[in-house]
């Protein structure tokens, strides 16, 4: 389960932040974009969290993840498509000229701490 891991970077990005912010706070809320071709599981990356963050600095934290959706767009016809699922050909025109251009993000957006 490589959620385990992500979570432990996760942890570590937030101790950094913290730090280099001056931050002293509890961490009330973490917020994440994990994309649907992403291969993260959020149900394993919540139950890792809940797992790893207690003695840390985001012990107890709120954990939100938004889902972005997947776009492949087309290099021959130029159409953005929105996906569900890893594609090789474009939908409209069956061309095998596409790129990915949304839905693979992994990111810690924002980090909320209390006063």
């Amino acid at each position: 389960m490589h959620e385990l891991a992500i979570v432990e970077a996760l942890i570590e990005q937030v101790g950094t932040e913290l730090d280099r912010a001056g931050q002293k706070g509890a961490v009330k809320r973490l917020e994440l974009a994990v994309g649907r071709l992403s291969g993260v599981h959020c149900d394993s990356l919540r139950f890792a969290f809940n797992l790893l963050s207690p003695g840390t600095p985001a012990e107890g934290a709120e954990l939100s993840i938004r889902e972005p959706s997947a776009i492949s767009r087309c290099r021959q016809c130029g159409v953005a498509t929105e996906i569900t699922e890893m594609v090789i050909d474009c939908p409209l025109c069956g061309s095998p000229e596409i790129a990915i251009e949304k839905g693979r993000e992994l990111l810690l957006e924002s980090i909320e701490i209390e006063d």
